[in-house]
C-alpha cells in the first residue's frame, strides 16, 4: 500500500511508505472485502500530537488490506474552507472510503453528502456532525462523549467535598465533542451546587492547542484567584501549561484529563510540590479510528462491518485510587506519546522522527 500525504500548506503531495507490512490475502480480516479500494483520513486540523498519533493508527489499519491499493491523508489546518476542499479534492482522486475528523462540523455536511452522491463511502468519527448517516455520510463511529465528562465530575466531587471552582478546557468554539463531555461532567456537578464552572461559557476554548491552552490558563489564573480543579479535553495541550502555575505563584490542582505520557511524567515529578495536583484520565482513544477505518473500508469493499460503531471508554490512569493504574509515565519514549494508543515503542517513536 502507498501512503499518500496532502497536508502542506500548498496543498502538495509527498509519497512514502506507510509504516506496516502489507497483508496478504490469506491473512486479511474479514472486514477488508475484495474489491480495490483506496482509503483516505482527513482531519480539520493535523497539527497535534493526537492526530499524529491517530494518523499512523489509521495507516497501519489500512495496510492490513492486500485490496487496499493507497491511502491519502488531508489536513485542512484550521481552514473551515481548506477541510471541505480536501474531501472534494478527494473524489477527484478516486478515493472511495474517507474517514473524516469533522472539526468544523455541520460546515462539512454538503461535501460528505456530494462524496457519498459521488460513489463513496464517507464515515465521520468522534465528534458528531450533525446530518443523518445513510444521507448526509454512510457511517458515523462515534464515543460516548459524554462519559468522559461524567467520570471526570464523579472524580472531582471526591476531591472537591467543601465545593471549589472548576476551569473546563474545551477545543475549537462550538465543536460538539467539547459541549456532549461538558454536558455530562455538568450533569454529575449541578447535583452539588457548591461547585461552580468558572471562566468563558460554554468552555474556555484552546483549539486542542497547547500555546492557545497556556494563553487560556494564565488568563484564568489572573482573573481567578481561587480555581480548584481542572477538567480539560485534551490531556497534552494540558500538560504544556503546567509551567504557567509556578510563573503566577500558585499551586497546580487536581486535573481530569486525557492520558499523556508527558503528562503523567511531569505529574509524578511536580505532584512532589503540588500535594494538591492529583491526576485523573482516560484514554486518548487514539485506537477507535480503527473502527472508522475499518467500516469505511467493509462498506467500499464489500467486507463485514465492524459489530458495533460505538466505541466505549474508561478510566485510564487515576492518582487517587492507583486504578486501574497510576499516572504512566515511560521516559524512554518522547513526551508526546500516548501511551493508551496501542501503538508499540517503535511505531510511537517513528511518529516523532
Amino acid at each position: 500500500m502507498t501512503a499518500i500525504s496532502a497536508c502542506g500548506g500548498d496543498g502538495g503531495s509527498d509519497t512514502g511508505a506507510s509504516g506496516a507490512t502489507s497483508a496478504t490475502k490469506g491473512s486479511a480480516p474479514a472486514w477488508c472485502g475484495t474489491k480495490d479500494v483506496k482509503v483516505s483520513l482527513s482531519d480539520g486540523n493535523g497539527a497535534d500530537t493526537w492526530r499524529r498519533i491517530t494518523r499512523k493508527i489509521a495507516e497501519l489499519e489500512a495496510d492490513k488490506c492486500p485490496n487496499v491499493t493507497g491511502f491519502v491523508y488531508t489536513d485542512g489546518q484550521g481552514n473551515t474552507q481548506k477541510a471541505i476542499s480536501d474531501i472534494q479534492g478527494l473524489v477527484a482522486q478516486g478515493v472511495n472510503a474517507m474517514v473524516v475528523f469533522p472539526d468544523a462540523g455541520k460546515a462539512l455536511l454538503p461535501a460528505m453528502r456530494s462524496a457519498v452522491k459521488a460513489g463513496a463511502t464517507v464515515v465521520p468519527y468522534r465528534s458528531p456532525p450533525g446530518g443523518k448517516a445513510g444521507v448526509d455520510y454512510t457511517d458515523y463511529v462515534g464515543t460516548d462523549s459524554d462519559q468522559y465528562g461524567i467520570l471526570w465530575g464523579e472524580w472531582l466531587v471526591k476531591l472537591l467535598p467543601k465545593g471549589g471552582n472548576v476551569l473546563y478546557l474545551g477545543g475549537p468554539a462550538g465543536v460538539q465533542q467539547s459541549l456532549d463531555r461538558l454536558g455530562g461532567l455538568k450533569s454529575v456537578l449541578d447535583k452539588h451546587p457548591g461547585i461552580k464552572l468558572i471562566g468563558q461559557q460554554p468552555f474556555n476554548v484552546t483549539n486542542w492547542d497547547p500555546a492557545k491552552t497556556q494563553q487560556v490558563v494564565t488568563a484564568a489564573l489572573a482573573k481567578f484567584p481561587k480555581i480548584d480543579a481542572i477538567a480539560a479535553d485534551y490531556g497534552a495541550a494540558m500538560d504544556s501549561a503546567l509551567p504557567v502555575f509556578k510563573q503566577a505563584g500558585r499551586k497546580i490542582p487536581p486535573i481530569a484529563t486525557e492520558d499523556s505520557n508527558q503528562l503523567a511524567c511531569d505529574w509524578k515529578k511536580l505532584s512532589k510540590t503540588n500535594p494538591d495536583f492529583a491526576l485523573y484520565t482516560n484514554s486518548s482513544q487514539n485506537w477507535m479510528v480503527r473502527t472508522a477505518i475499518q467500516a469505511a473500508i467493509a462498506k467500499a469493499a464489500g467486507g463485514t462491518p465492524p459489530a458495533s460503531l460505538n466505541v466505549k471508554n474508561a478510566t485510564a490512569e487515576d492518582s487517587v485510587s492507583g486504578k486501574p493504574k497510576p499516572p504512566q509515565c515511560d521516559p524512554s519514549l518522547p513526551g508526546d506519546a500516548i501511551l493508551s494508543s496501542g501503538l508499540d515503542k517503535a511505531n510511537l517513536t517513528a511518529v516523532f522522527k
